[in-house]
């Protein structure tokens, strides 16, 4: 399908679905781990001393984690489910900007950047390109016949 001189995708290419998935178990991993071990990753990255009330970590693991949901069901047919994959991208582009927050004003050190990065920051592109191509494949001129 062309659409102003674009050749549009009606269909989600595999990769999306793959990433997706990626994202899915990841995030259901990550949650867990937080969920189980609120402690241990502020452990590993030095935060000094460690945070006073872990349940408020272990909740944020039980939001990752169902976001890890979201994601699974996204990835059966990323263009029909947008809004999750939106939602989700709002969420990894919030939380960094929270975490430069919590750094600048001195609550967490440089180290905790780290949790951005792999939770964040790396699913900004492909998020986004998936989103594009959802609200292309909307665009398109729906066939009379």
């Amino acid at each position: 399908m062309e659409i102003d001189g674009a050749l549009i995708d009606s269909q989600p290419k595999p990769w999306m679905r793959g990433v997706l998935a990626l994202a899915a178990v990841y995030n259901v991993l990550w949650g867990a781990f937080a969920v189980l071990s609120p402690q241990t990753m502020f452990r590993w990255l030095g935060v000094d001393p460690l945070p006073v009330y872990p349940e408020l970590w272990q909740c944020i693991g039980m939001i990752v984690g169902v976001y890890g949901v979201g994601y699974g069901i996204a990835a059966v047919d990323p263009y029909r489910h947008w809004p999750i994959i939106l939602v989700g991208l709002l969420g990894k582009v919030l939380g960094p900007i929270g975490m430069l927050n919590a750094y600048w004003t001195g609550r967490f050190p440089a180290s905790m950047g780290w949790i951005s990065l792999t939770n964040d920051l790396i699913w900004w592109w492909p998020f986004t390109v998936i989103l594009i191509g959802a609200a292309r494949a909307k665009r398109r001129p729906v066939d009379p016949s």
